[in-house]
């Protein structure tokens, strides 16, 4: 017993020191950086766990977009809804002054298109028409703050979709979750918990199609690394300020490990360059602690 005991200390000492030496690297990324930033990291099959301003609620963006088509794919996996159903779209839902490549394929052709390519652009492309496409047809953000919360889901709320954000900046501030929230949420959908299999896997899909922030997460990893993410900013206001520069991804290792990070940064004044840097510059330091 007492050989146990010295082992599991051992164990927990070797741990302390990786994740002291992990923030040491993270500190000297962010050292002096006019912004917040939380980040979140989880080791699948080792336990590995480490985060720095974890448990702050920042303002999500886009990320969002992961949980929505989660709950879009719950009603799929109830058979409520099918990936095969049509949706009809038109200008009532294909809005101006958005990011939607939905609008700028479909514009003027008033067409109906199958659920599916909904939820793909929105994830992997980050379409803002079809985000709000999405919660119109489940019933608005309640139904999928339900969902999450029946889930076991913390740390995460969703009041506004993308038009309201689009018409008020302050709303993307009750559109929050903490990148500990963030890790925890891709775990349970990596560990089958969140959606059936079916539903995992084609998600899963399309987040390792994502062609969105090719700047930020896997800029610095090698070529062809496979990274299930999703993006997420808000661009600047008129005072210069970034609410939200994210992205969260599962990432699969060389070895065929994986694990999960969550890079949130927050009421930033630095430029846009230096905000996808900080994301890139982390997430390549994660990525050398897992295969050093």
């Amino acid at each position: 017993m007492k050989k146990l005991g010295l082992l599991f200390l051992l164990i927990s000492v070797f741990a302390f020191a990786q994740n002291s030496v992990l923030e040491k690297k993270i500190n000297s990324i962010i050292k002096d950086k006019k912004a917040t930033i939380a980040v979140s990291v989880l080791g699948f099959e080792d336990d590995f766990n480490f985060n720095k301003n974890g448990e702050k609620k920042l303002p999500m963006q886009s990320v969002f977009k992961f949980h929505i088509a989660a709950a879009v794919l719950d009603l799929v996996d109830k058979g409520k809804l099918s990936l095969d159903q049509k949706i009809l779209l038109d200008k009532s839902n294909l809005l101006e002054n958005t990011w939607s490549p939905l609008r700028d394929k479909y514009k003027d052709k008033n067409e109906e298109v199958p659920l599916s390519e909904i939820i793909d652009q929105t994830v992997a492309m980050s379409d803002n028409n079809g985000c709000d496409i999405l919660l119109n047809l489940i019933g608005g953000t309640q139904t999928v703050q339900k969902f999450m919360n029946s889930k076991g889901v913390k740390g995460f709320q969703i009041k506004f979709n993308e038009e309201a954000m689009h018409k008020d900046w302050q709303a993307q501030y009750e559109n929050y979750s903490t990148t500990n929230s963030a890790v925890q949420v891709l775990k349970k959908f990596y560990d089958g918990k969140l959606l059936s299999k079916k539903s995992t896997d084609y998600l899963m899909k399309v987040m390792l199609g994502t062609k969105t922030g090719l700047n930020k997460m896997v800029e610095q990893l090698p070529e062809n690394t496979p990274v299930a993410r999703k993006t997420g900013a808000s661009g600047k206001n008129k005072d210069g300020l970034t609410g939200a520069e994210n992205e969260i991804g599962i990432v699969t290792l060389p070895n065929g490990k994986h694990y999960v990070i969550a890079l949130f940064v927050s009421n930033s004044t630095e430029t846009d360059a230096i905000n996808c840097k900080i994301i890139s510059d982390i997430s390549k330091t994660v990525w050398d602690h897992f295969n050093k």
